[in-house]
């Protein structure tokens, strides 16, 4: 996280740097497509599942010339931090190992998996008037949020854990999801330069949606709103994207 944190200053800077010589007179409306990568950290409910998260992903949208954007992310969710324990318990034997259905011990990988999608609205507030397409970016928006466990047995057969009986362990939960950003936006007026980075947050108000827990069977699985927070910085850089120029044609 440390390291993510001094590149995106590194690059804060890059671009205080190179807006002195980026000046324009007036703003321009741009088609948006961007690639995304976020780096998260958890809080509320998804804490007690999930560590570390990363985002990648897409942005596309329109920029106008007032400086407005409107747009849609959408992102992957992923990561290797686990936080639930005891889940597979019950299909250990008296050494601790699961066994496959030839008797090996089983190698079980789990993952965060997730993905998300959101309408997003913004502005981006030009800074020092140097660059009108540039500035501070502040946007927000609403959408849907989906995350659960990937179970993985490699190329070994776990009968417990094959197809729907995953289903049981995978604690799939979705939901409506609000976030919000407010960053740097550089938009270089005579290249094609052109990315924004800074801070993040997602609130997710998310259901499970599994009838049962294989895992504790005599529970009644929660169906009460639960609150799955992310926080965290992103970076984007966004691929140039220009009308074509009339062409001019002179006669004698």
């Amino acid at each position: 996280m440390k390291y993510i944190a001094v590149c995106f200053f590194l690059i804060t800077l890059s671009i205080g740097l190179n807006a002195q010589n980026q000046k324009s007179d007036s703003a321009t409306s741009r088609i948006w497509i961007g690639f995304e990568y976020g780096a998260n950290g958890t809080s509320e409910d998804l804490a007690d599942r999930y560590g570390f998260l990363n985002h990648l992903g897409l942005m596309t949208g329109f920029k106008t010339k007032q400086n407005y954007f409107f747009g849609l992310n959408s992102y992957f969710l992923f990561g290797n931090d686990i936080r639930l324990t005891g889940v597979f318990d019950h299909l250990t034997d008296a050494y601790g190992n699961i066994t496959d259905i030839n008797g090996d011990i089983a190698a079980l990988v789990v993952f965060p998996r997730g993905f998300s999608s959101n309408l997003t609205i913004g502005k981006i507030l030009p800074f020092l008037n140097v660059n009108k397409n540039s500035g501070v970016f502040i946007h927000g928006g609403v959408g849907f949020l989906l995350h659960k466990m990937k179970i993985e047995t490699n190329e070994q057969v776990v009968p417990q854990l094959e197809l729907d009986y995953k289903k049981g362990y995978d604690r799939l939960t979705t939901g409506i999801n609000f976030h919000y950003f407010i960053g740097y936006n550089f938009m270089a007026t005579k290249s094609g330069y052109h990315f924004y980075g800074g801070l993040t947050g997602q609130h997710g108000y998310t259901k499970n949606r599994r009838t049962l827990f294989y895992d504790r069977p005599d529970e009644i699985v929660s169906q009460d709103t639960r609150l799955d927070i992310q926080l965290g910085i992103k970076l984007g850089w966004v691929i140039p994207i220009y009308k074509r120029q009339p062409k001019e044609f002179y006669f004698d």
